[in-house]
Parts: structure tokens; C-alpha cells; sequence
């Protein structure tokens, strides 16, 4: 698949050059270059996108669920055929080992696809009986023209994530993948061009957040806005969108518990705790950030987490042996380096890492940062309340059950947590009362995609993944018929 220098948007079904000409620097993050050039869309490249997906939805949706299913199951396989060249789009662009890549992001974006083009010809509607009376069913129908925006941390895996489920429900998208990040949603286009998407279906429009991104979210005719990213983003959505009287769903940060008990499988625990934390150099909204350790097990669980992160090997993303990648901007690289002098200033211990770390060769200008564990900090400092989104992780004691639920809930997120414990009846406990949209148990990051997905709290709005992504997508009709 040729990779151009300067990328284009995916509009009608074809690639378009940007209106106005203009193009967007992108950086390669292990090495600090600009290696390729994306549309910097503005408000007439959203219209011309708006245009083709109006046009194209009366025949995508009243296609029917098996045509749509074939179509998407071609664009899954197109991802499989593909793998090597999005691998390395999708380290090249984001600073991830092509490892993960490879093991975790371009697998899950083919089942993204394959799972919702599956999932449809499986969606039922409900139908209540009144007896002796009458009957009422539900009819669902796609919205019309949605819009997707997706961030930079897991790319094409978001992305996926987003259309799939618009896609398969009917309507037709306009979807901005992050700037930071476009070239696997770019050669994406390539690969629905190639399994014949019909045109206009899917428009991929690149650029930043105040200009593309804000006209898909205030023009009329998007009838619904599915968003990740950050908070404060999410706030500024939500007060565009809401006025307008449009489907929100917002998955936003998180600053997620990972909670140790003291009859835990300790070197599990560890192990576990270690890729939640510094996965994707801890750039997942799901990383567990914040590690709450029962009393009796602090000293032999910091030690040997300690350890573990020791052994961890930074450095170039092309390196098979790579755990730790670049981070995947300058701006996002800085931002971590202050979050770390504060943890300092809050009165932090660095146990392991807290500075920046220079690249050899090809990656001597590359945005990495150590792994970075601190300690002794209190619940109420910034370090143990903010999403700092990198390689940083904190370590707190805790006594009592009650005392490590009032400490994972004491923030103003709550997307997820982690909670190790040979104690069933506690796993079950605790889980009910953390404020979280998901709890895993002995585990990390294991999930199925028929459950629901989402934040409570500051975490977000909405829920995605399986029937629920579909009914985000659908609007609900009730038909009565009196006997």
C-alpha cells in the first residue's frame, strides 16, 4: 500500500486534497521529525464531507443489514491484509512499540469491524404485550449523518471503534481522527476504498479540534456526536452539542484505582500492575494510575513492583525488545515532566525513573521519559487527583476495605478500576461500590466486546460496545396495535 507525503482526506469516496491547501506538520515522536503532512481541514471540507454522507444515506441504509455486513466484513479483512503496513503507521505515528501494535491495536481494530458487522444481523427490538389489549413493538432506525472523533493514544483501535457500530447500525459518518495521529485512519480510507464502501458512506476528514473537529460538532445536519478524548474537550462538546439537542456519547479521562489486598496473589498482582500502569508508555485512559497497597503487603509489593519496572526496556519503538516508546508529542512530553516536578514539590518520593531519557541513534531527538514510581504523596495532592495520562504511577497504603473505597472514589473520575484479591466475596463487594464504569478482578484490560463501555462521573457520558453502541446509533420508534 503507497504511503504518500501528504495525506488526504476521504470524502465521497475518494481522497481529496484539503479546500485551502493548507497541511499540518507530522511528527514522528521517537525521533522528533516531520516525516509526512495532513490536510489542516477547515469548515468547507466538513460541508463537502456533510454533502456526500447526506446523499449516500438513503441507499446505505435501506441496503440492508446483510449487504452492510459484507461490506464491513471485506473492510475487516482489508485490515488483516494490511497489518504490517498499519503496524508500523500506527508506531511510526504515535511513538508504541510496533509490538503492542501489533499484539494489541491492528488486531483490535479488524475485530472492532468484524465483531459490529456481525453483531447487526444479531440486534433485536422489543415487543410488549397488553393483554387482551394490544401489542407494542420497537422499531429502530439510524440516526442519519453521525460524527466520530477519535484521539491519538490507540488510533485505529478507536477509530474502529466508533464507526463500526454507526456504520452497521445504517447511517453515514463524518469522522475526524486526532492530528496527532492520522496516518492509519488515512491508509484506513485506502482499505474501504478497496472493499467498495459505497461513497459517502464513511468520510474521514483530517485536522485540528477548533477547526474541523468543531464543524462537524456544530453543523445541523450531524444528528449525533461520538467522542474520546479529554475532559475539558468533552465539557466544550458537550455545551456545543447540547443546545442542539444532539446524541452525546463522551468517553473522557480517567484516573483509575488499581487496589491490592493483602491475601493477593502477590507476584500476579505485580506483574499485572506493571503493564496497567505503564502500557503504552501510560498513555491508555484505563491505565491504573494510582496503586493503593494493603498495609501488610506494601513493603514486599513496592520491591518487587520496583523490580519490575527496572526491567523494562526503553527505547526505540522498532526495536522488538522495546517496552517503554516514545511519548507522543512534545507538548504531551513537557506536560509530564511538570506533573512529575509537582509530584515532587507535593513532596513525592521518586522511587524509580522521574526524568527525562535521551535516545540513541535514529531516536536522539525522541520524546521518551523513564517510567516513573512515586511514593509518600497524600490522597488530595494533584499527582494522586489529575490525569497525567504517561508513565507515572503512585504508591499508597491503606488499612481498612472502607478506607480504600473512600481513596479510589475520592476523585473526580471514574471510568475504571482493578482490585486483586484471592477473596471472592470481597471481590464482589468492593467492585459494587467503586464508582467505575468497568472493575476488573485479577485482571487488567480484558474485554469482551459485547459489554458495556463508559465512565461515570468526569469518565463520561453514554455507554459503547455491543447492543449498547447500537442503540446510541438508532433512534427507538414504538408502534401500537390495538386488537
Amino acid at each position: 500500500m503507497q504511503i504518500e507525503k501528504y495525506l488526504s482526506n476521504y470524502i465521497n469516496g475518494e481522497l481529496r486534497k484539503p479546500i485551502d491547501g493548507e497541511y499540518l506538520d507530522n511528527l514522528e515522536p521517537a525521533t522528533g521529525q516531520v516525516y509526512s503532512y495532513i490536510p489542516a481541514s477547515k469548515t468547507a471540507d466538513v460541508e463537502q464531507a456533510v454533502k456526500a454522507a447526506e446523499e449516500a444515506f438513503p441507499g446505505w441504509s435501506n441496503a440492508g443489514i446483510k449487504f452492510r455486513s459484507e461490506v464491513m466484513l471485506r473492510i475487516a479483512a482489508g485490515i488483516k491484509k494490511y497489518e504490517n503496513e498499519l503496524v508500523a503507521a500506527e508506531s511510526k505515528d504515535n511513538g508504541k512499540p510496533e509490538s503492542l501494535a501489533r499484539l494489541v491495536d491492528i488486531p483490535r481494530a479488524h475485530d472492532n469491524i468484524h465483531f459490529f458487522a456481525t453483531a447487526i444481523e444479531h440486534f433485536a427490538s422489543e415487543s410488549h404485550h397488553m393483554e387482551n389489549l394490544a401489542i407494542n413493538y420497537t422499531l429502530r432506525r439510524p440516526i442519519g449523518i453521525v460524527g466520530c472523533i477519535s484521539p491519538w493514544n490507540l488510533p485505529l483501535y478507536l477509530f474502529t471503534w466508533k464507526i463500526a457500530p454507526a456504520l452497521a447500525a445504517g447511517n453515514c459518518v463524518v469522522a475526524k481522527p486526532s492530528e496527532v495521529t492520522p496516518m492509519s485512519a488515512y491508509l484506513f480510507s485506502k482499505i474501504c476504498i478497496e472493499a467498495g464502501l459505497p461513497k459517502g458512506v464513511l468520510n474521514i476528514v483530517h485536522g485540528l479540534g477548533p477547526d474541523a473537529g468543531q464543524a462537524i460538532v456544530e453543523h445541523p445536519k450531524v444528528k449525533a456526536i461520538s467522542f474520546t478524548g479529554g475532559t475539558k474537550t468533552g465539557e466544550h462538546l458537550a455545551r456545543t452539542a447540547a443546545p442542539m439537542f444532539k446524541k452525546l456519547s463522551l468517553e473522557l479521562g480517567g484516573k483509575n484505582p488499581n487496589i491490592i489486598f493483602d491475601d493477593a496473589a502477590i507476584d500476579k498482582a505485580v506483574e499485572t500492575s506493571v503493564k496497567a500502569a505503564f502500557s503504552n508508555q501510560g498513555q491508555i485512559c484505563l491505565c491504573g494510575s494510582r496503586i493503593y497497597i494493603q498495609d501488610k503487603l506494601y513493603n514486599e509489593f513496592r520491591d518487587k513492583f520496583v523490580d519490575a519496572v527496572a526491567k523494562l526496556k526503553l527505547g526505540d519503538p522498532k526495536n522488538p525488545d522495546t517496552n517503554i516508546g516514545a511519548i507522543v508529542s512534545k507538548t504531551h512530553f513537557e506536560k509530564i515532566l511538570n506533573h512529575i516536578d509537582r509530584a515532587k514539590d507535593e513532596g513525592g518520593k521518586i522511587l524509580i525513573g522521574g526524568q527525562a531519557v535521551k535516545g540513541k541513534g535514529r531516536c536522539a531527538d525522541g520524546y521518551f521519559i523513564a517510567p516513573t514510581v512515586i511514593e509518600g504523596l497524600t490522597p488530595k495532592c494533584s499527582t494522586n487527583k489529575d490525569e497525567i495520562f504517561g508513565p507515572v504511577v503512585t504508591l499508597n497504603r491503606f488499612k481498612t476495605e472502607d478506607e480504600v473505597v473512600d481513596l479510589a472514589n475520592g476523585t473526580s473520575y471514574g471510568l475504571s478500576a482493578t482490585i486483586f484479591t484471592s477473596d471472592l466475596n470481597r471481590a464482589h463487594r468492593v467492585a459494587e461500590r467503586i464508582e467505575a464504569g468497568i472493575v476488573w478482578i485479577n485482571t487488567w484490560l480484558l474485554r469482551d466486546l459485547r459489554t458495556p463501555f463508559g465512565g461515570v462521573k468526569s469518565s463520561g457520558v453514554g455507554r459503547e460496545g455491543g447492543f449498547e453502541a447500537l442503540r446510541f446509533f438508532t433512534e427507538p420508534k414504538n408502534v401500537c396495535i390495538k386488537y
